[in-house]
């Protein structure tokens, strides 16, 4: 007997989740490993997020077309069709998450030996803020829950407040002696792709709202937003 249309789509859709919550896993290693290869300057760390940044350029490759062929050949409606739709977009920003991580894990592979400017207090902070942020953005994406996805824009507003203190910090630096600018750098670049981590966990809990409501939203202030430093 073949098997109902409907459980087939059923059984994609979860393919789909569980592809996607498998890369949030990896994504929060990654991000992980890119703060403990900061702190303790371990350049084989920093090398390995590097090259298994590709692992989720891979399965992000993959939800992707299997989300078009669900909806080129089911042709899904209403929560279906947003719930697809809305996974390519949030894929989209772990994809660039992962880069984040990656980004840092370049700066430490660039520092070398250099000692660090400052000892880390606020970035270890950023981290793990950040990484909560995703997995409570993922969490409301499954579970279609509303104000839990509202709620990660109140934490971001956490994790730029930090990267405003690190900014300042550095900036005091390089203002004392500037022969620090070069350390004080990475430093503000490792801060900032936290900081740009954080905003896309906001992009999908923006995306957990539109599946529940049909709804695009802003969470984020822009005018607050623009008023970030930027490094």
């Amino acid at each position: 007997m073949p098997v109902p249309r409907r459980s087939l789509f059923d059984q994609g859709l979860r393919n789909v989740q569980d592809d996607l919550l498998r890369m949030g896993g990896l994504l929060d290693t990654a991000i992980a490993q890119a703060m403990q290869c900061l702190a303790e300057r371990d350049l084989d760390l920093a090398r390995r997020v590097v090259v298994d940044d590709a692992k989720v350029n891979a399965i992000r490759f993959k939800i992707e077309q299997d989300c078009v062929t669900l909806i080129a050949t089911q042709q899904p409606a209403a929560t279906d069709l947003r719930f697809l739709v809305a996974a390519m977009n949030i894929i989209s920003d772990m994809e660039r998450m992962a880069d984040h991580a990656a980004g840092i894990a370049k700066i430490v592979l660039r520092m070398g030996d250099q000692p660090l400017l400052k000892p880390l207090i606020d970035m270890p902070r950023m981290a793990d803020e950040v990484r909560g942020m995703i997995r409570s953005a993922l969490d409301a994406y499954v579970t279609r829950d509303v104000d839990l996805a509202r709620s990660i824009a109140k934490r971001d507003d956490v994790v730029d407040a930090l990267y405003e203190q690190i900014f300042r910090e550095l900036i005091t630096f390089i203002t004392e002696d500037p022969a620090t600018t070069t350390r004080a750098l990475y430093l503000m670049f490792s801060a900032h792709n936290f900081e740009r981590i954080g905003d896309r966990a906001v992009n999908i809990a923006e995306r957990a709202i539109f599946i529940a409501s049909g709804e695009m939203q802003e969470l984020n202030d822009t005018t607050a937003a623009e008023a970030k430093p930027k490094a």
